[in-house]
């Protein structure tokens, strides 16, 4: 389900967004910048300072995280059930994998996803057969005039 490719895409996308529900049944939408793909199964992101996504997946583990790709306009959609790890095992590892690769936060607990659908989304401009470099030209100039 996660290939290869997924992972890479993550890896070079340092900003994706994380969906639950809080308990009020109201949305909650939270970025995050350390999702990665964790086995051809998971994903994992690091709870830096995501208390209220805490709290929703405590009491409801239903998550959907969507990374983008924000000059190509193509990405993932994954769903799936989160669980949050602290001081196991597999929260070492993962913990371990963060620091080597730079996050040098606070890491107060990993949560993973347990995915169980992956999507991909591409922007509308695709199906007007507008090419994959006329849209990543469009935004790099865009991103540049700021």
């Amino acid at each position: 389900m996660i290939t290869q490719e997924i992972k890479e895409f993550l890896d070079l996308q340092k900003l994706g967004y994380v969906a639950t529900v809080n308990s009020d049944g109201s949305p909650n939408l939270s970025p995050k910048g350390t999702i990665i793909g964790w086995t051809k199964d998971t994903l994992a992101f690091a709870n830096i300072r995501s208390p209220d996504t805490i709290k929703n997946l405590q009491s409801n583990p239903n998550i959907e995280i969507n990374v983008i790709d924000p000059l190509l306009r193509k990405g993932y959609l994954f769903r799936g059930k989160a669980k949050i790890l602290q001081e196991k095992l597999e929260f070492e590892k993962i913990f371990n994998h963060y620091r080597k690769n730079g996050v040098k936060s606070p890491i107060n607990s990993i949560v993973l996803v347990d995915v169980t659908s992956v999507s991909e989304v591409t922007s509308p401009l695709y199906d007007m057969g507008i090419s994959e470099q006329e849209i990543k030209s469009k935004w790099k100039k865009h991103f540049e005039s700021l």
